[in-house]
């Protein structure tokens, strides 16, 4: 697998690691870049140490479709917050928290690969994205997902590309999301031997991801399985807690 040569990405802190002195040069910069916390609106921090706290990674499995995905956190309160605010609100400044959980999902997904497929060393492994639309990168100025990866040390391989313009799948029913999505990528070469986990923010229905595994496996390429950073429980139970270290198969 590819990566940064940036060093591992700290773990979240917790409100223990708030020193005086920390909480003192926050201070500080506050007077000179006043914001709020991206969690809980809290004055003068960019994320507070309570909602770091609440970004600490759960990796976990769930199933869409057939298809069993690992996801770090659930995509509610705290987490549904700074995520948005992450990705529509151009709150970056999260980033970096936020690669900490999406770096243990893609850890636990490839500790979870079968014996055959673990044969081949990590190092092999694609971690694949979905490309944006040209409308939402330029509303940006760039893609939450890869930003993530990058905070995380990891890189993404771009093999696909979109084939057709979707609808914004807000407000859209399974069914629908699954039609909309459907033929909407394509791989921008042939993936023969290409071995990858595709990797996303934000798992609802599962129509996208599945989408980006067809568009993979249309083109001669072998998905070993699908990295999420968050996903939406409430209709789809999880299956499995992941609680032992991971994150050195990264």
């Amino acid at each position: 697998m590819r990566r940064d040569p940036a060093p591992e990405t700290p773990a979240p802190e917790t409100p223990a690691s708030e020193t005086p002195a920390r909480r003192a040069l926050l201070d500080a910069w506050a007077v000179l870049a006043p914001t709020q916390c991206s969690g809980c609106g809290a004055p003068d921090r960019a994320l507070c140490a309570a909602c770091r706290l609440s970004l600490g990674a759960r990796p976990h499995t769930c199933c869409r479709g057939d298809q069993t995905v690992w996801a770090a956190l659930d995509y509610s309160g705290v987490v549904r917050r700074v995520l948005g605010n992450f990705k529509d609100g151009g709150r970056t400044d999260a980033a970096a928290a936020l690669a900490v959980p999406l770096r243990q999902a893609i850890a636990a997904a490839l500790a979870g690969l079968d014996v055959a497929s673990r044969a081949q060393p990590a190092a092999d492994v694609h971690l694949v994205t979905i490309p944006s639309a040209a409308a939402a990168f330029r509303a940006r100025g760039y893609h939450p997902v890869e930003l993530l990866l990058r905070h995380a040390g990891l890189v993404a391989t771009p093999v696909l590309d979109l084939a057709l313009t979707t609808t914004d799948q807000v407000g859209l029913g399974r069914e629908e999301r699954a039609r909309n999505k459907t033929g909407s990528l394509r791989a921008r070469y042939g993936l023969a031997n290409f071995r990858c986990l595709i990797v996303d923010d934000i798992l609802t229905t599962g129509a996208t991801v599945l989408e980006a595994r067809r568009a993979v496996r249309a083109a001669g390429g072998e998905v070993l399985g699908v990295a999420t950073l968050a996903e939406t429980r409430r209709r789809y139970p999880t299956r499995d807690v992941h609680t032992k270290p991971v994150d050195k198969m990264l």
